[in-house]
């Protein structure tokens, strides 16, 4: 006979004040099976997790129910304490008479009945319960790390560091990300070269760190401990481990006339080209789509004249395929493009205030290089239409941010900060320069951070006019920027040499298809969404994948590497063990009565149905049914749903078990 001993918990007042507690022993005290009832203010403290271990040696108990808060707070600790009483853990329950009872009932007497009914639907349930075990999977002790921003490089860095193998991919031709964009960093106004360029170097000539750059994950198969990886390797047409990185073929290269995408258009490169001065690797590449030599089979200067001849315009794309164990997501972000584009562009804009018109009204990335020392000015603010020195400069905050109209609702966090110190840049290099500028409110929540706000405006006169912008046009080579300052009720019109806009930052390009390969979800502004947003912030509803930096939402810097090393430390928790054991709670096939119609394989969200081949004596393929890979299977339970022929069970919500609770009501 079933031997189930319940306890029921107290919570302090939080159970007792809305239900009987001492009624509920009692009644179910009478239930068939129940061999040992008893409550407890707090069951989850160590008395009360003592009462039920000596519960269950004393009556020899098969099952406990335990009635009190909901199964995510404390099922975990209730299962490890049956465990250590040698009861499977699987063979505890809990009856959530919490968030389901007494905090959603005034009225004690039906909170107690209902209490009652809650207890005794999972009694019933445990009677059927079988014992369950832990499926171990073994651990593949390398991480792959997709982006070589920063995020990508803290964590990379911090997991080499543990010991463990790391393999780092990078879309780009150089690691470093915005970061190695900009000029100074907020509030420190440090050279976010000077502190990202050793970190990159550090990375790149890492033992245990393999850098692919100028490469994207192709595709993702496995699960958790056991990732099956293909990368591909874009054609460089350049033999890296032959070159030196002299220089001669950008130098002598005739195609010079090519928009710099690191400098954001403002200045112009060659054909074969490294990004930017610091760049790691600190080697080039050739940009098939406008070299002559690839696109017309002319020209070929830079094959001639290579000392190491490390030119190769019959390199191919390389597939290569990596076993991986964990994966850190770390694409970083891109600004919202207000340039007017085709209908079909991607990052579709609206040509607001002029940008993409008027060439001195520009975004917050494109300020920033005209500020750094490496940039196409040598770091001097000059106007692209004339190359003069701006006297009045204005700063738009929220272009495109908290805009339902954009379809950009977020706040983009940054932009407060980054604004003020374009604003105190601006005032350091131009000293007698004005500028202004327009914001809807400041958000600065960072350590210093509303310091820095008021640096700016106190100690840089720097003018901050609350209100929108409503319209600029271009009139006597100035542009006129028309606004209301609704502090003082006043129109606002100033005459000005350049614009700057505080663009929304939004998710990089492609990574909805990125999200897709790697099964995991994301919101509907295709940023990454992790499992759960206060308790599990860096992981994802897919085991063994995590996220690190703006790939999840707009962050500063500060926050970005706390949260790579977060994610490292994630990883390094899963490498900690030579096996990884997982819940059981997964699907299972009744190979009997299975008919292979195979509905289950096209809803599995986590591709865990398989197909297995059922062979008779002769060795003839007789049948082909489902089975489920417990590695890849979450028992999120889609496959139960859908099946027609009732073939498919979820192991601890087995049909049988649920119908028992059914009943019971």
């Amino acid at each position: 006979m079933t031997k189930i001993g319940v306890f029921i918990c107290w919570c302090g007042e939080n159970i007792a004040r809305t239900v009987d507690v001492e009624k509920v022993t009692q009644v179910i005290s009478q239930l068939p099976g129940v061999v040992h009832s008893e409550n407890y203010k707090y069951v989850c403290s160590d008395p009360g997790q003592n009462k039920i271990k000596d519960a269950i040696k004393s009556y020899k108990l098969d099952g406990v129910v335990v009635a009190a808060c909901s199964p995510h707070m404390h099922e975990i600790t209730f299962r490890n304490a049956c465990a250590e009483a040698g009861l499977n853990p699987y063979l505890c329950e809990m009856a959530n008479i919490r968030e389901h009872c007494s905090w959603v009932h005034d009225d004690k007497e039906k909170a107690t009945e209902k209490a009652i009914d809650l207890i005794k639907v999972m009694v019933n349930k445990v009677m059927r319960n079988s014992k369950l075990f832990p499926i171990k999977v073994p651990i593949e002790k390398t991480a792959l790390v997709i982006g070589g921003g920063i995020a990508g490089i803290q964590s990379a860095i911090d997991i080499a560091n543990a010991g463990h193998k790391v393999i780092l991919v990078e879309k780009e031709p150089s690691i470093g990300g915005h970061m190695s964009q900009l000029s100074e960093t907020f509030p420190t106004l440090d050279c976010s070269q000077c502190i990202l360029t050793p970190r990159m170097v550090e990375c790149f000539k890492h033992p245990n760190i393999t850098v692919y750059t100028y490469s994207e994950v192709e595709n993702v198969d496995g699960y958790v401990g056991n990732f099956n990886v293909k990368i591909r390797k874009k054609a460089k047409y350049v033999d890296h481990k032959t070159c030196t990185g002299c220089g001669d073929c950008w130098n002598k290269c005739p195609q010079k006339k090519i928009p710099n995408e690191f400098d954001m258009n403002l200045s112009m490169r060659t054909a074969i080209y490294v990004p930017f001065p610091q760049a790691v690797p600190n080697k080039p590449v050739i940009d098939k789509e406008n070299c002559t030599k690839l696109t017309k089979d002319k020209c070929g200067i830079c094959e001639k004249i290579c000392p190491p001849k490390s030119i190769n315009y019959q390199d191919k794309d390389e597939i290569i395929e990596v076993k991986v164990g964990a994966i850190v997501a770390a694409t970083g972000f891109t600004l919202y493009s207000i340039e007017k584009h085709p209908a079909e562009d991607v990052l579709k804009g609206y040509g607001e205030y002029g940008y993409g018109i008027y060439p001195d009204v520009i975004d917050g990335l494109q300020f920033e290089r005209l500020a750094s020392a490496s940039g196409p000015t040598n770091g001097e603010i000059r106007r692209i239409s004339d190359g003069k020195e701006p006297e009045t400069v204005v700063f738009i905050k929220c272009v495109g941010s908290r805009d339902n109209a954009k379809g950009i609702p977020y706040c983009s966090k940054i932009c407060c900060m980054y604004t003020a110190k374009h604003a105190m840049l601006y005032k350091h290099k131009v000293h007698n320069g004005k500028a202004y500028v327009f914001y809807m409110d400041i958000r600065s929540n960072g350590k210093d951070y509303d310091e820095f706000v008021r640096r700016a405006i106190e100690e840089d006169g720097v003018m901050y006019i609350r209100g929108r912008v409503s319209k600029i046009y271009r009139e006597n080579g100035k542009y006129v920027v028309k606004g209301a300052d609704t502090l003082t009720g006043e129109q606002v019109e100033i005459r000005a040499d350049m614009v700057v806009l505080a663009t929304a930052m939004i998710a990089q390009v492609g990574v909805d298809k990125l999200c897709q390969i790697l099964r995991i979800p994301y919101n509907q502004f295709n940023f990454m969404a992790e499992a759960h947003p206060k308790l599990k912030p860096v992981e994802t509803n897919t085991a063994g994948v995590f996220l690190a930096g703006c790939c999840q939402f707009p962050k500063d810097i500060p926050e970005t590497v706390a949260q790579a090393s977060a994610a490292a430390a994630k990883v390094l928790g899963l490498f900690a063990n030579d096996e990884l054991e997982r819940s059981p709670v997964t699907a299972i096939v009744n190979r009997e009565i299975c008919v292979g119609c195979f509905m289950c394989e096209k809803v599995c969200p986590y591709n865990a149905i398989e197909r297995e081949e059922i062979k008779d004596r002769e060795g003839k393929v007789i049948r082909v049914i489902a089975k489920v890979n417990k590695g890849l299977c979450q028992g999120c339970g889609p496959c139960v749903a859908i099946c027609p022929s009732k073939s498919i069970d979820l192991e601890g919500f087995t049909d049988e078990e649920l119908y028992a609770e059914i009943n019971t009501l």
